[in-house]
């Protein structure tokens, strides 16, 4: 092996270089051999194997298999919705790697992990020549000794590897297992806390789960997670509180930290690398993002479940023993992710410096800072809402008992006028709740909170209210949404509105009461409705401050589908012209779902139209900002509600939102491929109130802050890394104020 120190020494030494080698021909099958039907299935016909560096994580390495496509394939692949390009695996002692040879052609083979214990892959490097193959190996050994020992393996000698390498199991018996060699857990066992720093020792505590773990901190200097110690992860229950859980770590030398457990974490997992990572903000109101690793793929999940569990009790305060079990698994698929703990490289950086030099020129045009002076008449008070118009080009932007009306010009928007005093049909002068342009933008729908019964008819030429709408005596309307996604763009004048606990239809040109009896539907319980969206077809979903959904064909019946509560509030829903997405909003994290039925009898339908099968519910899917983002902002993330672009004939390929002072825009296209964290942001100096793409444009968004309204092009939205999120940074590896035991 010694032939090979020098080039280790280049390939290997350089911590810039991700890829370490690489086999640039081949084949990846599945071995199965127990399987009746197919024992070897090829799943790439054409591939590399490259051993590629984990950048947050020191000491940690993958194995990529990646599809390599003949010329034109890839284009005509992109529109597929979901394609396998590569296979990645944590390079660990788990995976019994080694080599060997197939037809005569050099073959590296690996366990399946996620498969049977008999189970394998096979990468055949056909034409690999046997110097290339045992480089390949080499740095395999070299992989796992860093992982299971935490340093380099620059000095070591080849003798240190022997443990690595791959020996034939003696056959002891005949049981499936006989062959399978212990874990890397049995076979290290991390130093045991001190009694002082267990949390079990604690008699007002219960252990809920215990597993060992490696912990690590963001340092917002550094840009990649540092290692702080080899710790016991547990998640404990003061006796005192049913519904109250924590996430602590203690090493030998004393317990690092004490987390309540809540959605504000906005916890992420990373199956690739068995870690969850989370924020925490401190007593200053600091952020700080943590990391845990753990040591086997079974401590990861069944750590990841018992904290599902945990953080569904401790929102709904209630058992989760007690949840339908199809609800359960709904509302673990929450949690299942394939987002690797990765963080920006020096790549990213550098593309972000040209990012800032190339938007010079830009920056005019968008004019984020101050734009025109209001105007005398707009003066006093802040911007609150935000309504994009549907046929015309004006936007309008409520502040106080006042709305600003602007028009959409390329690349900015302009100040036209104010609508001032806005008053209900006595002189009465109220600031709107909430408002909807109705009738192809001749009139706004305008909602007064204290007259929660009644909604107001503005007359937009005109500038004034001319009717009231009294819905019901006894029901409120809480929310309001046109009959359908695209009614605003016709004379339609029926619109969708919501109660807390009642849907229903309302017609301004029946006599009386406006509420249509034939078309509403109350519920006896306290529902909370949020909530109310509809799809071109003119189908519902209904959200509510539980965290529930659901799905409606018509009103005046019964849910097709109500998918259950994560726990969090929804404060937004918004569904794709077709109906097959639903985007719905909660504070700290998007839900996106899928909603056509994917087996069953009604396979093909949505869950407006049918019910799920019991055993088939959809997958719901975080969408979130990463941990290290969240570090880098230090800002308490509170989404304001997203929304898919919008057009008729237009495919959504967008979904933005915002928090504080930075819009964010996902890429769904990306996302619909499992790509959960493809977000660009952009940062203004004022807070965001509200954002929308613009009617028909997938490109402009427009954006109302506190004191300015903005039109942005979502090219200008920039991949988030230290220098466009952290103009100043500030350190975090204080730990004075970083460990808290709040219970």
């Amino acid at each position: 092996m010694n032939i090979f120190r020098s080039l280790i020494g280049k390939v290997w030494q350089d911590p810039n270089a991700t890829e370490v080698v690489k086999i640039s021909t081949g084949q990846l099958h599945l071995v199965r051999p127990g399987n009746v039907r197919s024992s070897r299935e090829c799943i790439y016909n054409d591939a590399m194997a490259t051993i590629r560096r984990v950048p947050s994580v020191e000491h940690n390495f993958q194995l990529v298999v990646t599809r390599v496509f003949e010329e034109g394939d890839q284009e005509l692949l992109e529109d597929e919705e979901e394609t396998d390009e590569e296979r990645v695996f944590l390079i660990s002692e788990e995976l019994e790697f080694r080599t060997s040879e197939t037809e005569g052609e050099p073959t590296l083979v690996w366990r399946d992990l996620q498969g049977d214990v008999d189970e394998f892959y096979e990468f055949v490097a056909a034409g690999t020549n046997e110097p290339t193959k045992a480089f390949f190996e080499i740095c395999m050994y070299r992989a796992m000794y860093e992982r299971k020992y935490k340093r380099s393996a620059d000095n070591i000698r080849d003798d240190d590897l022997s443990e690595f390498m791959w020996k034939q199991p003696e056959t002891k018996g005949k049981g499936k297992g006989s062959g399978k060699r212990s874990s890397t857990k049995d076979d290290v066992k991390p130093p045991q806390p001190s009694s002082s720093s267990s949390a079990s020792t604690d008699p007002s505590l219960e252990v809920i789960i215990d597993e060992k773990a490696e912990l690590f901190l963001w340092d917002r200097d550094q840009g990649y997670f540092v290692r702080e110690a080899a710790v016991d992860a547990k998640i404990v229950r003061p006796k005192d509180a049913k519904f109250s859980f924590f996430l602590t770590a203690a090493s030998p030398e004393g317990q690092m930290l004490a987390h309540r457990i809540t959605s504000q974490m906005m916890q992420r997992w990373s199956p690739a690398t068995w870690s969850i990572t989370w924020n925490n903000v401190n007593e200053s109101g600091n952020q700080s993002s943590w990391c845990l690793r753990f040591e086997s793929q079974a401590s990861f999940e069944d750590f990841r479940a018992e904290f599902t569990k945990r953080t569904w009790e401790s929102l709904n305060q209630m058992s989760w023993d007690k949840v339908k079990s199809d609800e359960q698994a709904y509302v673990l698929s929450s949690n299942v992710e394939d987002v690797e703990m990765s963080v920006e490289t020096d790549e990213d950086e550098e593309e972000a410096v040209l990012d800032e030099l190339g938007e010079e020129d830009d920056s005019e045009e968008e004019d984020e800072g101050d734009g025109d002076a209001l105007p005398d008449s707009l003066k006093g008070g802040k911007n609150s809402q935000l309504s994009v118009g549907y046929k015309g080009d004006r936007s309008y932007v409520v502040r106080g008992d006042k709305i600003g009306v602007f028009r959409h010009k390329p690349d900015e928007v302009e100040y036209v006028a104010s609508i001032a005093n806005i008053a209900d049909m006595k002189g009465k002068k109220f600031d709107p709740k909430n408002v909807m342009l109705h009738e192809q933008d001749s009139k706004m729908v305008i909602m007064n909170p204290t007259n929660p019964n009644s909604l107001f008819s503005m007359d937009i030429e005109r500038g004034k209210i001319v009717e009231e709408w009294k819905v019901h005596d006894d029901i409120t309307v809480d929310h309001i949404a046109p009959n359908t996604k695209f009614s605003q763009t016709t004379h339609e004048q029926t619109l969708v509105g919501a109660s807390h606990n009642a849907v229903f239809r309302i017609d301004p040109r029946v006599s009386g009461k406006k509420l249509v009896d034939s078309q509403f539907k109350q519920y006896t319980s306290k529902n909370k409705f949020s909530g109310v969206t509809t799809t071109a077809s003119g189908k519902l979903a209904v959200a509510s401050e539980k965290g529930d959904i659901r799905l409606f064909d018509t009103i005046g019946k019964n849910a097709k589908t109500a998918l259950a509560p994560l726990g969090d509030p929804i404060i937004g829903i918004d569904a794709s012209a077709d109906g097959r997405w639903i985007v719905a909003t909660t504070k700290t994290y998007l839900l996106l779902v899928d909603v056509l039925i994917g087996q069953g009898k009604y396979a093909g339908s949505l869950g407006f139209d049918r019910s799920f099968p019991a055993d088939a519910k959809p997958m719901p899917k975080r969408l979130q900002l990463r941990s290290e983002h969240i570090a880098y902002m230090n800002h308490n993330i509170a989404f304001t509600p997203a929304r898919f672009n919008v057009g008729e004939g237009q495919e959504e390929n967008a979904i933005v939102t915002s928090t504080g002072q930075y819009v964010i825009a996902w890429d769904f296209a990306k996302v619909k491929k499992g790509q959960m964290d493809k977000y660009e942001i952009k940062k203004y100096e004022d807070f965001v109130v509200q954002d929308s793409f613009r009617f028909g444009d997938d490109k402009e968004i427009i954006v109302a802050l506190q004191n300015n309204v903005l039109s942005v092009n979502k090219k200008s939205l920039r991949k988030p890394t230290r220098t466009s999120l952290a103009p100043e940074a500030r350190t975090t590896r204080s730990r004075s104020s970083i460990v808290n035991t709040p219970y």
